[in-house]
């Protein structure tokens, strides 16, 4: 019995271990795809991979699978063919992926395969216009996303590209690269207002005790 509890024990901490090394590479692969090192960014995404296939990232709620990380790196570096297989991998493992299923769509077009790319694309879009509206009119930290409705603004443009009766398929995948980075990056600016503001928040209550103490 005692042998049985100590190599659940064991294999637990190394469980344990391997999921913080797993976030720590997302962690830095998703730094190197903000400042466009997409190769660098790679090599990170797909040690975390390795080490956890099935590894679904949550950031303030918006969730992704490490192989959209992986296909968009591949993406960005020109990789499509390999950007193709990791970014369907991911779809396989979370439908809701709405990122991959962007950049499907764009890796889809740019190989030539316009019909279906447009198709993702669409879907892609009203899935990220969808998740925004209710995130920003349903929760408490809602009113973080998206305030200047930049990203809702685009995905209405790309929407209304797609539905024209000619696609401009350079303005369309511009369009498209520039929602799938804004959207990482909104990642961090939600998290950093949302620190900022529950911070100024605490202050503001500790001040207030300490006033009414006074008094």
């Amino acid at each position: 019995m005692k042998t049985l509890f100590a190599c659940f024990a064991i294999f637990s901490f190394l469980s344990g271990c391997a999921s913080f090394q797993v976030a720590g590479q997302v962690r830095a692969g998703r730094q190197a795809l903000l400042v466009n090192d997409s190769e660098q960014a790679l090599a990170y995404f797909k040690q975390a991979a390795q080490l956890n296939p099935d590894y679904i990232v949550t950031s303030v709620s918006f969730r992704q699978g490490i192989w959209s990380y992986v296909g968009r790196a591949q993406y960005n570096t020109g990789r499509l063919a390999e950007a193709r297989k990791s970014l369907e991998r991911a779809l396989s493992t979370y439908g809701d992926d709405y990122l991959a299923r962007l950049y499907l769509g764009l890796t889809l077009a740019r190989t030539g395969e316009r019909s279906r790319g447009a198709g993702e694309i669409e879907r892609a879009m009203r899935g990220l216009n969808d998740w925004l509206e209710y995130v920003i009119h349903n929760t408490l930290y809602g009113y973080f996303w998206d305030p200047n409705r930049e990203i809702r603004s685009e995905i209405q443009r790309s929407l209304a590209l797609i539905s024209g009766r000619e696609v401009d398929w350079q303005t369309l995948i511009a369009s498209g690269e520039w929602v799938g980075h804004k959207m990482e990056d909104e990642i961090d600016r939600v998290r950093q207002d949302e620190s900022r503001h529950f911070r100024e928040r605490d202050l503001g209550t500790r001040s207030g005790v300490f006033l009414g103490i006074g008094f």
